[in-house]
């Protein structure tokens, strides 16, 4: 388990304007940052801006421990080659490395990859406030991806769910019940981006009201 106050998670790529002085592009990645590791959760669409960011954030590719991929479209991996020409030797975690949950280092787990036409891996870190789960963008369906995750640590509370929720377009109705959904499951803060579509964030953020974040 991991200590609350020594993990810091970064967005560094989004559609979403989430710092003024970066560029924004279609596309997802945030970096991880704990005492022992640093874990890109992808690598957005373009090379160019996620290193453009990066740059800006005083943030080096060589800190980078690994990355970890959660499908393998190109909005998610397109940024991927500028990281390896960089650190070349950097070990990439992609969606069909794990058939199942694990352990991929200490206190982060794949859930393994999930979902039937597009395979898809979230990233679960054991905290000692609940568990923090970040989506790419939820292709399995983001409840069946926080189901997954409760039922891998039955005992532990979902503390924040973050990243694309994979829901532009959805109704207003299916959207209240998939709010209604995380109240059940007892996620306490929500932070979609990328995918997730401005009516769903706008509904969370209405409902969650200070346990929001805009990513």
């Amino acid at each position: 388990m991991l200590k609350e106050e020594s993990i810091s998670i970064t967005t560094l790529y989004d559609n979403y304007e989430f710092d003024s002085r970066l560029k924004t592009g279609w596309g997802f990645s945030c970096l991880v940052k704990t005492k022992k590791q640093n874990i890109l959760f992808d690598t957005g669409a373009d090379s160019e801006i996620l290193l453009s960011n990066m740059e800006k954030l005083e943030i080096s590719p060589e800190e980078i421990s690994f990355v970890f991929i959660s499908h393998l479209h190109g909005d998610h991996t397109g940024g991927l080659s500028g990281i390896l020409n960089i650190k070349p030797d950097l070990k990439v975690y992609k969606p069909e490395t794990f058939s199942e949950s694990a352990e991929i280092a200490k206190g982060f787990y794949t859930t393994g990859s999930l979902g039937t036409w597009i395979k898809e891996q979230s990233l679960i870190i054991n905290s000692e406030k609940g568990l923090i789960i970040i989506t790419g963008c939820a292709h399995p369906g983001i409840v069946n991806i926080i189901k997954k995750a409760k039922e891998i640590f039955s005992e532990k509370n979902i503390y924040l769910v973050l990243g694309g929720f994979h829901l532009s377009g959805a109704s207003d109705a299916e959207l209240k019940g998939i709010i209604s959904d995380f109240r059940k499951l007892g996620v306490e803060i929500t932070a979609p981006c990328h995918c997730s579509g401005d009516r769903c964030r706008e509904l969370f953020q209405q409902e969650y009201q200070d346990n929001f974040i805009d990513t």
